[in-house]
């Protein structure tokens, strides 16, 4: 049996279908409310809350391998549970600037998560995807008004990832040998801009939306509101004001893992229009 959490997420629905495609077996998807989760035929819907991991406790019975998101809840209760329950083999999605931007406070607190998993006892494996390309809904409401998207560092080119793409690795390390034990930075294929990813929607729509520079002091109060100041601070920092080469670099692990190659900004956007009509 292979529990997903998050499995309504944009990469938990994703992993469910392919799992569920490839024919692995009994799956479970794990939502805060089962009766509004669209999964696979076939897919057991179970309800629970990682802020309560004690509702952990049936959803993990029978459950071998594991899909987790890191930082959902108490990690170390959740790991506890799951290796009470008898899993062996977690697949945890953590971050790439665990590696690029350690000294930042999500990413410690991302890396003491794999710290966890690596000390519980159950086998592992470590995904950290850089940008997801599904972070452009964040302008999907401006996008659909007619409005102007605003956004700093506009021209900063991260390998941004298709979250397709980490659903793929994860369904190959639940179900093939050889992935215990590892860790896997994930980019996208090529490197991509705000102001080109803005294009991209904009030609997958047929139309134009415009687009406006700020700075980053306006991004920041518009982000300290909704994430605080320490995460308004982290991800400024690594979409634009404090990248490197690390996190600049462009990686062939998905190819490397999955035999094909990353899929590009532009399929993702082309997939989601519909969002932003």
């Amino acid at each position: 049996m292979i529990l997903v959490t998050g499995a309504t997420g944009n990469v938990g629905s994703a992993l469910l279908r392919e799992l569920r495609l490839c024919d692995e077996g009994p799956l479970r998807g794990f939502t805060r409310d089962a009766s509004r989760a669209a999964f696979p035929e076939g897919v057991e819907a179970v309800e629970g809350d990682f802020a309560a991991p004690e509702s952990l406790k049936p959803a993990l019975d029978g459950v071998r391998s594991l899909f987790l998101l890191s930082r959902m809840g108490p990690d170390a209760n959740i790991l506890a549970a799951a290796r009470r329950a008898g899993v062996e083999h977690v697949v945890l999605v953590s971050s790439i600037t665990v590696e690029t931007h350690p000294h930042l406070g999500p990413a410690g607190e991302n890396l003491a998560v794999e710290r966890l998993l690596k000390d519980s006892g159950m086998a592992w494996t470590i995904l950290r995807p850089t940008q997801f390309a599904s972070n452009a809904m964040m302008w999907a409401a401006s996008i659909r008004g007619g409005e102007a998207v605003r956004a700093p560092y506009a021209d900063t080119g991260l390998p941004t990832i298709h979250p397709a793409d980490i659903a793929t690795v994860a369904r190959v390390a639940l179900t093939e040998p050889g992935h215990r034990e590892r860790t896997y930075a994930l980019t996208g294929p090529e490197p991509v801009t705000a102001r080109q990813q803005v294009e991209t929607i904009a030609a997958a729509l047929g139309r134009d939306v415009p687009f406006i520079e700020i700075s980053r002091q306006e991004a920041r109060a518009q982000m300290t509101a909704v994430f605080g100041e320490e995460a308004a601070d982290a991800v400024l920092d690594v979409t634009g004001g404090d990248v490197n080469d690390e996190l600049l670099a462009v990686r062939d692990t998905i190819s490397q893992v999955t035999g094909s190659p990353g899929r590009p900004f532009r399929q993702w956007a082309q997939e989601n229009v519909h969002a932003f009509r």
